[in-house]
């Protein structure tokens, strides 16, 4: 039975659904009804649920770490995920995108590059992210350093990203899947938005 859980935390909604072992699905909105909302349209087909209102401890766990991230710390989550009612090449995407360190973003395509794919396919799993914001998609751009979309909208991906922005100069190299993921500082977004949105 999957436990389904929402939390405010300083004006955000968040929701989270998770079994005693592992998070089946996290999300987060404007309202209460919009995150649990964006939540149940995530879980797996026909999987029976509960909505409870005292977290468990995992559930606990995640609310931190959700509100962690919503403050742009540098967050790697050490709780069990559950991807194995997730494609192939999903799971391969969001292990990929959970590489990208706070601070840094990288594109579609680089994406694509480094574990197979197109940037269209990479843009497909992210609309689709079913661990918001655990798994950085907000982290994710076009190949020009434009936004891109985002499931939150692109004000929360704004915000998100200065509040991850540490003035990091330099991009690097990260191993995953056995390919190179490359990763550019979150300046080059920042300093592409118009002046009004800065």
């Amino acid at each position: 039975m999957i436990e389904v859980f929402s939390q405010n935390i300083n004006g955000t909604w968040f929701a989270v659904a998770c079994t005693q072992q592992e998070i089946v699905g996290t999300s987060f909105g404007e309202t209460e009804p919009v995150a649990l909302q964006k939540l149940l349209d995530n879980l797996p087909i026909n999987a029976p649920f509960q909505v409870l209102f005292t977290p468990s401890n995992l559930a606990k766990t995640a609310f931190t770490l959700l509100s962690d991230m919503f403050e742009g710390k540098n967050v790697k989550p050490k709780i069990n995920l559950s991807f194995t009612h997730l494609p192939a090449y999903t799971q391969r995407v969001l292990l990929a995108t959970m590489q990208i360190p706070a601070g840094y973003v990288a594109s579609y395509g680089s994406v694509a590059k480094a574990i197979g794919g197109g940037p269209r396919a990479v843009g497909n799993v992210m609309a689709n992210n079913c661990f918001a914001p655990l798994v950085p998609c907000h982290r994710v751009v076009k190949s020009d350093f434009t936004l891109g979309g985002y499931g939150g909208g692109l004000k929360v991906k704004i915000e998100l990203l200065k509040k991850e922005s540490h003035g990091f100069c330099e991009p690097k190299k990260i191993s995953v899947e056995g390919g190179v993921l490359e990763v550019y500082p979150v300046e080059h977004v920042l300093s592409r938005l118009p002046k009004f949105v800065a």
